[in-house]
């Protein structure tokens, strides 16, 4: 009776995630179709992310004019999109030169101001100088900045192409003068065009039974070191990997306690467990962005004896590595260089995510029923998991920035 059991257990599972595939993705499904989100309009002089343009949270730093001599010039392609107003003053197709990334995110733009007000287009006013008419080192000389109106050139318009303009994907949106909007993106191989939260792949993890394994290496159904909410040290199923990246090369905070000889890599966007400098009680830990621990908080660590113990933070520093993973565990965190982390990201809510991540949890519970794991701890059916953004994660992520505002999630996202 228990083969019948397993294949009954299955088939509800299998129902389940395509049902909810087809009620939440994107296109028709079941259920009341949702209300258009409601757009708040930015306020003249208002940029959207609320940093300075060129940091590492906007559109990142200035790489270098491109001029039609030099080499960098074949990262330009033109946009011939009939759905965009070119203003071309200088009438040598200058501003339909621009980045892959800025074309994509213009592109959307253009969509959106045709459905938000119908027989009007998009208009760009600027797009890539090379006239020099610009400041100094403005993104628009390597062609990542449009300067962007409504083809009707209606001012009382500007404040909601702003907002349509940060929900087409731009990196930075400033509603700059009352006769355009500054839009500019992430440069095509910056570092932190995607970023969400991961670790690097040559980080240590502890499978059951005590040996080491790099994350890389990891695979769903394999059990690490992680901890619950009292800070019980316990071994816990790698569900799936919220993300898999052999490759690209991303920013990583180092956080070190050169004290304790205790020092974990994880990107900005990453949740890690802290506690203030007045108290070592661990109940006490709350999750924090990478991003935003400070010298003089404390992480919690595995010590000589094999406990944990909060330990001082006296080194913060970037490094550029290529490659990041994101296991996602089934208590929801995990021990990554003998410290202690969250297995979540770009929502600094370690309970909400742990919350949100409950049905793949659940699916990896039937999956450990239907195949269970050997006596050594590791699952006999473990699985590989191709790189890229699990489809769960990518749909969380865009259900959260429908439903939650924008300051909610973490400037450094997951690429769109």
């Amino acid at each position: 009776m228990l083969l019948p059991t397993r294949v009954a257990l299955l088939a509800v599972l299998c129902l389940s995630l395509a049902s909810c595939g087809l009620g939440c993705g994107p296109g028709r499904g079941y259920g009341r179709r949702k209300h258009p989100k409601k757009l708040t309009p930015l306020a003249y002089k208002q940029f959207i992310p609320n940093v300075a343009e060129k940091t590492l949270g906007a559109s990142g730093r200035y790489e270098g004019k491109i001029t039609r001599n030099s080499e960098r010039f074949k990262e330009l392609t033109p946009n011939y999109n009939p759905d965009i107003i070119f203003k071309d003053e200088e009438n040598t197709g200058a501003d339909r030169l621009m980045t892959q990334r800025c074309k994509d995110k213009l592109n959307s733009l253009a969509i959106s101001v045709m459905n938000q007000w119908p027989g009007v287009k998009l208009r760009v006013t600027e797009g890539w100088d090379e006239d020099g008419h610009h400041f100094e080192e403005s993104l628009h000389y390597e062609g990542r900045a449009v300067d962007i109106t409504t083809s009707d050139r209606d001012k009382s318009k500007y404040g909601t192409l702003s907002r349509l303009a940060v929900e087409a994907g731009f990196d930075w949106v400033y509603y700059e003068s009352k006769a355009h909007i500054h839009c500019s993106v992430k440069a095509e191989n910056s570092v932190a065009a995607k970023s969400g939260g991961c670790f690097p792949g040559s980080a240590t993890v502890t499978l059951k039974g005590g040996r080491t394994a790099q994350v890389k290496d990891l695979r769903a159904g394999d059990q690490v070191l992680s901890a619950d909410a009292a800070g019980n040290l316990l071994y816990s199923d790698v569900v799936a990997f919220a993300d898999r990246d052999a490759a690209t090369r991303r920013v990583f905070y180092v956080i070190e306690s050169r004290q304790a000889g205790r020092r974990i890599t994880l990107t900005a966007a990453h949740l890690l467990f802290v506690l203030g400098n007045a108290t070592d009680d661990l109940r006490a830990m709350t999750a924090t962005y990478a991003s935003e621990v400070r010298r003089g908080q404390k992480v919690v660590a595995v010590d000589a004896d094999g406990g944990l113990v909060a330990v001082a933070v006296d080194r913060i520093y970037t490094e550029v590595r290529a490659g990041a993973f994101a296991p996602v565990t089934s208590q929801g965190t995990i021990v990554v260089d003998q410290v202690l982390a969250s297995c979540y990201a770009l929502v600094e809510s370690h309970d909400l995510a742990h919350w949100a991540f409950l049905p793949l949890r659940v699916g990896r519970r039937v999956a450990n029923f239907l195949f269970p794991a050997t006596d050594s701890g590791l699952s006999a059916n473990a699985t590989a998991q191709q790189d890229g953004v699990h489809w769960y994660s990518r749909l969380l992520y865009h259900v959260g920035t429908w439903l939650l505002d924008a300051k909610a999630l973490h400037p450094l996202g997951m690429s769109s």
